[in-house]
């Protein structure tokens, strides 16, 4: 597909809004240096506005466009569950959890560990999630990001990888997190503006004549397994989404651990200027996540009906359905494309961006700064986190292919990796939280078991549906952790969570979006059980 001259000009402009934005939040008063604080937390001063728009912007990369958008081709609505149930988990996040974070002060989710288990906890979960956002989330957004943009312009998927790399760092690294969280502002207004191009140019090719809408009508009246969010027991694809169990099942796991425990997203509240604006941010990007599944999962569900038409190619698109949104965007007319193309940067450039500052503040403050280099100026570390999240791209980069490059569903794939130590970071915060006797030698048992037990069910129970056996790791994963603490000495007197001393009370403008979205969401379960 070539982009036109209208559509060069459209994703120039962008770019050159963004590089201005971001280096004109980025500059300091005269006379004050940056410090750890101002790169990593934003100064601490990210209004509601700025945390939801982030938050969405970090969420939405190339796994969630492309991946599901290549499910929404393979299973249909049923993928949307990763979305919508996510509003509610957000919900959740912002009355119970966010109120424990910021009354502790903390930079890192693995310095709460530290503040509730001790330095050994903290330093076991530090590490691996510096692997894990390096070698899997981080690698994941640059392999699909690449295969998109190779889709749309015919570049090597290398060559589209090191560019969307480069525009991520150029942008983002010298500002940190306030950068980031500014210009995510910018990206999603383009993402859910091109998000809709693409839904109602999709929509239009099914429909002809009679527009959008009846396109909408015809997939609903013709393939009307593909709009159902509950599949049963012969569905092809019910081990990935197990009819029920996907609303009473792991798939909460997996929710908690991603939008509740994950530096990578819950670093934009704890950068915000109030609890008060923290909850805020929240409630508007849980509305925002309601939009998802209708710009990403229905244009999948219009390719599908395309291909069996023959109008798009059925062979290419079963074989790869990561490459779905790509030929998708090929059928967006001149005038459009540009939009659309800046929409996918967008999304993929923020999710790196996100990912490299989340890497490079869990390295510095939690293993550079208190491990190797005690008591450098501030400077220094801004330096070193600086350093470090462009060395986590360059990792990124080269493990992209070999991890990869062979996988049907990355999409899937990703999950089912998450799903090994989801259960374990799940029940070691739950039981920190609310759970006075969780002591440290409860919290290793557990996280052990986590990656031990999933290991055992996934080859001694290969039917097992994975979030099914996500549900099952969790609970045993809470009753180990419970056992191991009450038979071991009990925490330091400091170490366990005030309850008592920290306000839950939230706002009354948070309580009525809470029941907007509770009651939006029970009505699309109904309709499209």
């Amino acid at each position: 597909m070539a982009l036109e001259t209208i559509d060069l000009v459209i994703v120039g402009v962008y770019a050159i809004a963004l590089f201005a934005i971001a280096i004109l939040v980025s500059r300091e008063p005269a006379g004050h240096q940056k410090d750890t604080e101002d790169y990593f937390l934003a100064g601490k001063a990210l209004p509601w506005w700025a945390i939801g728009a982030s938050l969405i912007a970090a969420n939405i990369s190339a796994e969630q466009i492309i991946g599901q958008s290549g499910q929404g081709f393979v299973v249909g609505l049923a993928i949307a569950a990763y979305e919508w149930q996510a509003a509610i988990v957000l919900l959740i996040v912002a009355k119970f959890f966010l109120p424990i974070f910021l009354e502790r002060k903390i930079f890192t989710m693995p310095q709460f560990l530290e503040t509730r288990f001790g330095p050994e906890v903290k330093s076991i979960m530090a590490v691996f999630w510096i692997i894990l956002y390096t070698a899997v989330n981080l690698t994941s957004i640059l392999w699909l990001g690449g295969l998109a943009i190779s889709a749309v312009t015919g570049w090597a998927v290398l060559p589209a990888m090191l560019g969307l790399a480069a525009f991520a760092v150029l942008y983002s690294l010298y500002g940190g997190l306030k950068a980031v969280a500014m210009t995510d502002i910018i990206q999603v207004v383009i993402l859910i503006l091109g998000g809709f191009a693409i839904l109602w140019i999709s929509l239009g090719l099914v429909g002809g004549e009679d527009g959008a809408m009846a396109g909408l009508a015809t997939l609903m009246g013709e393939i009307p397994g593909h709009f159902n969010m509950i599949l049963k027991p012969d569905h092809p694809n019910y081990g990935d989404l197990p009819g029920i169990w996907t609303l009473l099942g792991g798939l909460w796991v997996l929710h908690f651990s991603y939008w509740g425990f994950n530096q990578y997203i819950i670093q934009r509240a704890l950068g915000a200027e109030s609890l008060p604006e923290a909850q805020k941010g929240l409630a508007f990007a849980a509305f925002l996540k309601l939009l998802i599944p209708v710009i990403v999962v229905i244009p999948g569900i219009a390719a599908l009906w395309l291909a069996q038409n023959g109008q798009l190619d059925m062979a290419e698109l079963s074989a790869r359905p990561d490459s779905t949104y790509g030929v998708l965007m090929t059928l967006v007319p001149g005038g459009l494309r540009g939009l659309v193309f800046a929409a996918l940067i967008a999304a993929i450039v923020s999710s790196l961006a996100s990912m490299m500052n989340s890497i490079s503040t869990i390295f510095t403050m939690d293993i550079y700064r208190d491990y190797i280099a005690k008591e450098r100026t501030e400077g220094h570390y801004v330096l070193v986190g600086r350093l470090t999240a462009l060395t986590a791209m360059v990792i990124a980069l080269i493990l992209a292919k070999p991890f990869l490059g062979g996988m049907e569903s990355a999409f899937q794939t990703i999950q089912e990796y998450t799903g090994f130590i989801a259960p374990g970071v799940v029940a070691v915060f739950l039981l920190g939280f609310f759970w006075k006797r969780a002591n440290e030698a409860g919290a290793f048992a557990l996280l052990i078991s986590s990656v031990v037990l999933s290991v055992i069910a996934s080859i001694a129970l290969p039917e097992l549906p994975f979030v099914l056996r996500i549900w099952i790791v969790f609970l045993t994963c809470l009753v180990i952790g419970a056992i191991v603490s009450l038979m071991t000495i009990a925490p330091k007197p400091e170490q366990p969570v005030d309850l008592g001393g920290i306000e839950f009370h939230t706002r009354t403008g948070f309580n009525i979006a809470a029941v907007l979205i509770v009651l939006i969401l029970a009505g699309i379960y109904v309709a499209y059980w």
